[in-house]
């Protein structure tokens, strides 16, 4: 896709967005999800004023973003994708908002490490596997108010928000209730929560955060 389509893709979401937010009087950002897709494609988004987007894969994060950070000072980046322990010190160093913590194992390594790094700004939010999915991460939404509790306040963990991706054959505005209720509950700032095709629902929800990207972008290959 050319670089004109991505800006237009973008401004016909953007406005989308705006819509649902002037209606639903909703704060919500959108993470313009780039994993897949080559810096030359995304540099014309942060050029235009964007500044927030979100990737899967803490390598291919690494490699591309960690140039385009050092150039724009503005950019926050969002791990989307399931995050191995053997990879918290490079998620770290180039990721500002990790959104997949699920398990204790995680906080232990992030909150032993995270001590480490100077003028730490780093966000998470807690992921939450609102279908019961077994081939998904995230917590049991039992889980969820003990699980934030605990890292928050004997882990230190910034933890400011949950996120969750309904089942794609499910109707996902009872996760995104569910999720909605569960983050009041635990006194969080942030839903991360809609993607392409259902992110206008996500924001008449209540959804901070929206993770748009072949609506951007166009397809993956």
């Amino acid at each position: 896709m050319n670089i004109q389509d991505i800006l237009l893709n973008y401004k016909h979401i953007t406005e989308k967005i705006n819509v649902q937010k002037k209606k639903n009087n909703v704060k919500t950002n959108l993470i313009a999800v780039s994993k897949t897709f080559p810096p030359e494609s995304i540099e014309p988004l942060i050029i235009h004023g964007h500044f927030i987007f979100g990737e899967n894969k803490v390598q291919e994060a690494l490699n591309k973003w960690l140039p385009l950070k050092k150039k724009y000072k503005k950019v926050r980046l969002h791990l989307i994708g399931p995050l191995q322990s053997n990879k918290i010190n490079i998620a770290l160093e180039v990721f500002d908002v990790i959104e997949t913590i699920d398990r204790e194992k995680l906080v232990n390594k992030i909150s032993s490490k995270i001590q480490n790094i100077r003028k730490n700004s780093h966000e998470f939010f807690v992921q939450v596997n609102t279908g019961n999915e077994a081939q998904k991460s995230g917590l049991d939404i039992s889980e969820v108010k003990n699980f934030v509790g605990w890292a928050k306040n004997d882990k230190k963990l910034n933890i400011t928000g949950l996120m969750c991706i309904p089942p794609v054959n499910d109707n996902p505005v009872e996760h995104f209730k569910l999720l909605k209720k569960k983050k009041e509950e635990c006194n969080l700032q942030h839903l991360s929560m809609g993607m392409s095709n259902d992110f206008e629902v996500a924001i008449q929800n209540g959804s901070t955060f929206v993770r748009v990207g072949s609506a951007i972008f166009g397809q993956r290959t």
